[in-house]
């Protein structure tokens, strides 16, 4: 009866250690990138995307085998000024119609430390794609105690060059250096 026992629980540890990532759907009520940049040296310019969605497969145990996959319209983005929004949205930038997404999906995830990574992804933005490198930072997982779920929710932030993704409208007078934040919450899926 030990033996079995003990045969038991060494399949029982097995089985754990080869647990898949557990799929994460992100809450868009609670999920935003903010960015900013330097206009004209006078002030630096705050601008958020937000209502997005995406998932994450996140492994716990093993976070560099998680993956990430975000999609956000391109006319989700809040200037905090109407003629800002136009802009942005005309030929001088995105020059963007309706249902046009930017979207990140995951290529690597190393890990840095005991809540950190660098996530490497492709980044889509306006017909072009790039690798870009997220510093991210994991700020909690477990039970959410508003929705009653099991709970992610991270930070991330990188630096992007807006003329690579032929958004250089203005560089350089207005900086082509963007920095971007992100804060995100994912709710396991059911």
């Amino acid at each position: 009866m030990k033996r079995f026992a003990l045969v038991t629980a060494m399949t029982f540890a097995a089985a754990a250690a080869m647990a898949e990532p557990e799929k994460y759907v992100l809450d868009a009520s609670h999920s935003q990138v903010l960015f900013s940049y330097d206009h004209l040296g006078f002030s630096t310019t705050y601008n958020m995307f937000s209502g997005f969605y995406g998932e994450i497969m996140f492994d716990q145990a093993d976070p560099a085998n998680s993956s990430v996959s975000v999609s956000m319209p391109v006319m989700s983005l809040f200037t905090g000024w109407e003629k800002r929004f136009e802009h942005f949205m005309g030929d001088d930038f995105f020059g963007a119609e309706e249902g046009d997404m930017i979207t990140f999906t995951s290529t690597g995830i190393e890990v840095t430390g005991e809540s950190t990574a660098k996530i490497t992804g492709d980044l889509t933005m306006n017909d072009v794609t790039k690798s870009v490198v997220l510093d991210a930072t994991l700020n909690k997982a477990g039970e959410q105690p508003m929705a009653g779920k099991t709970w992610a929710g991270f930070d991330a932030t990188t630096t992007l060059m807006r003329s690579d993704f032929n958004l250089g409208y203005a560089v350089p007078a207005v900086s082509d250096e963007v920095e971007v934040m992100i804060s995100i919450e994912a709710s396991k899926a059911d």
